[in-house]
C-alpha cells in the first residue's frame, strides 16, 4: 500500500488516542479536585458511615464483619483480598479498553462513554455526600486490612493527597469491574465467555473483605451502571467480512473410453477421443 494514502489514516488514528488520553486527565483532574473539596469534611463522612452502616442492619443486609472475620485468621488469603484490590482494577480496566479499542472500536466506545458517565456522577455523589469507609467508622468493628497485613495502597486520610478516602460510595471498584466484564461478555463467543462476570463478583467480596466499602456502595454502583447502560446506544455491529469470488467454473476433461480394436498413439490425442463432463458430476 501506499505510504501516502496510510499517513492521514496514521493521523487520524493518533488524534484519536491524543483525545482518549485527554479525556482520562480531565477525570483524573476532576477526582483530584473532588479530593480537595472534601477535604476537612471528615466529621461528615464518619456520620455518613455510621448512618449506611445502620441502613445496612434495617436492610437485613449481610453484616461485613461475618464475611472479613473468618479471613483475618488467613493472613495469605488477606494479602491475596489486598493484593486484587490494589493491583487489579486499574490495569485491568485499562487492558480492557486497549483491546477493545484495538480489536472492537464501536463496543470501545460504549464501555468509554459508560466509564466516563459512571465516574462523573460518582464525583458529584463523593463531594455532596461524603462517606468514610467502613475501616474507618468505629463503630463497624471492621479492620484495615490493608493497614494491618499489606499491601495498602492508603496512607492516613488526613495526609492522603493522592486519593479520597472519603468516597465509598458509590464503589467505582464494583462499578468498573461490572462494566468490562459486560463488555467482554459482549464481544466473546461460547458458554466460557460467562467467566467474565467472575471479576465483578470477586471485586464486590474483595472490597468488603478489605473494609474498604459497604454492600450498599457496590448496589448503587450497579443501579447507576445499568441506569447509564440503558441510556447509551447500543454498538453497531461489525460490518460482514466480504467473500471473494472463487473464479470461473470450469468443466472437467475426461478421455473418452477405449473401444476394442482400436489403437493409437497416446502422445498424439484426437479431438473425438475427449468429452467435456459438466462440472459437479464424476
Amino acid at each position: 500500500m501506499d505510504a501516502t494514502r496510510t499517513a492521514p489514516a496514521r493521523l487520524a488514528t493518533w488524534q484519536r488516542a491524543a483525545r482518549e488520553l485527554a479525556l482520562v486527565a480531565v477525570l483524573f483532574l476532576a477526582y483530584k479536585a473532588g479530593r480537595q473539596v472534601v477535604a476537612g469534611h471528615a466529621d461528615v463522612a464518619l456520620a455518613n458511615g455510621e448512618w449506611v452502616w445502620r441502613l445496612e442492619r434495617l436492610l437485613r443486609l449481610p453484616d461485613e464483619t461475618l464475611v472479613q472475620g473468618p479471613l483475618l485468621s488467613h493472613e495469605l488469603l488477606v494479602r491475596l483480598a489486598n493484593s486484587y484490590y490494589a493491583y487489579v482494577h486499574f490495569p485491568a480496566t485499562v487492558l480492557c479498553l486497549v483491546w477493545l479499542w484495538l480489536r472492537r472500536p464501536a463496543h470501545y466506545v460504549r464501555l468509554r462513554r459508560a466509564l466516563a458517565a459512571l465516574t462523573a456522577v460518582a464525583l458529584v455523589l463523593h463531594v455532596c455526600v461524603p462517606l468514610a469507609p467502613p475501616r474507618l467508622t468505629e463503630l463497624t468493628g471492621l479492620v484495615d486490612t490493608g493497614t494491618r497485613f499489606g499491601p495498602s495502597v492508603y496512607g492516613p486520610p488526613d495526609t492522603d493527597q493522592l486519593s479520597n478516602q472519603y468516597a465509598a460510595m458509590p464503589s467505582l471498584h464494583v462499578g468498573w469491574a461490572l462494566a468490562i466484564a459486560l463488555a467482554l461478555t459482549a464481544v466473546t463467543a461460547g458458554r466460557l465467555r460467562w467467566l467474565w462476570l467472575l471479576h465483578p463478583l470477586v471485586t464486590a467480596l474483595v472490597v468488603v473483605v478489605t473494609g474498604n466499602h459497604y454492600w450498599l456502595d457496590g448496589a448503587v454502583a450497579v443501579a447507576l451502571l445499568v441506569a447509564i447502560l440503558a441510556v447509551l446506544p447500543r454498538p453497531v455491529p461489525d460490518p460482514p467480512v466480504p467473500v471473494s469470488p472463487a473464479g470461473p467454473v470450469r468443466p472437467h476433461v475426461v478421455p473418452a473410453p477405449r473401444r476394442a480394436g482400436h489403437r493409437r498413439n497416446p502422445k498424439v490425442p484426437a479431438a473425438a477421443d475427449v468429452r467435456l463432463r459438466p462440472p459437479g458430476r464424476g
